[in-house]
């Protein structure tokens, strides 16, 4: 049977990518602090959670580019802009960066709508969001051992 707290820690970590409001780090921190499961498979299921969200929001910048804008859609023009305006700066490898607050979203979408190849895309969303957790992970099991 699959243990509901790794079930609810991909889930989170799922919706925190995607262009729904949360966080990610708390479980993950909750998680490996209860120490009742590996820290490599908690940092496997935040990551693939994670970069899965990103997917989504990836496939809607492909597919809705004509929603921005729109009141009830989640990503304003103004952000699509913003996100359009780095990759035309700085490329592609701002992706290792979509795990950042309030830029990290539009940034996944963006790549989306300008049509950044797929296994790009995948390769460094999950680059980036893998150096993420495994700082955190890092941190928490680094103070737990000074504990």
């Amino acid at each position: 049977m699959v243990d509901p707290a790794l079930i609810g820690l991909f889930g989170l970590c799922f919706t925190a990518a995607t262009l729904l409001p949360g966080g990610s780090e708390a479980a993950l921190v909750a998680l490996a602090v209860q120490g009742a499961h590996p820290p490599w498979l908690l940092l496997v299921l935040a990551t693939l959670g994670n970069v899965l969200g990103s997917v989504v929001n990836f496939w809607l910048g492909r597919g809705m580019r004509h929603l921005v804008g729109r009141r009830w859609f989640p990503v304003t023009a103004v952000q699509l802009a913003r996100g359009e305006a780095l990759f035309q700066r700085y490329g592609a490898w701002t992706l290792l960066f979509s795990w950042m607050p309030i830029i990290g979203d539009p940034l996944t979408v963006a790549a989306g709508s300008l049509g950044v190849r797929f296994p790009l895309f995948v390769m460094l969303v999950t680059l980036g969001k893998l150096a993420r957790y495994s700082v955190v992970m890092v941190l928490t099991l680094g103070v737990l051992g000074a504990v």
